[in-house]
């Protein structure tokens, strides 16, 4: 993986956490505008996540592969990516 680790790893803790608490806010019976509040704040990280790999494949891996000629494979990868996107 060519993205920032460090970052990565970094949201990924604070995404984990803001799961283990919204586990603990259905377990109490929070309100339910509430816990959905949580679980949008936790997707924006998770795409925040998911756009950093996605750039670092793209400056690195893609263009490596265009580099050595074969890039066309690397964008049939990317495009299925996004299908799965945007089911």
């Amino acid at each position: 993986m060519k993205a920032d680790k460090a970052k990565v790893t970094r949201l990924l803790k604070t995404a984990r956490g803001q799961l283990d608490g919204i586990l603990r806010m259905v377990e109490d019976d929070r309100y339910c505008v509430e816990i959905s509040h949580q679980l949008m704040a936790t997707q924006s990280i998770l795409t925040k996540i998911n756009k950093e790999i996605i750039r670092a494949h793209m400056e690195h891996c893609v263009r490596e592969a265009f580099e050595a000629g074969g890039g066309e494979e690397k964008i049939e990868e990317l495009m299925e990516l996004f299908d799965q996107v945007s089911r």
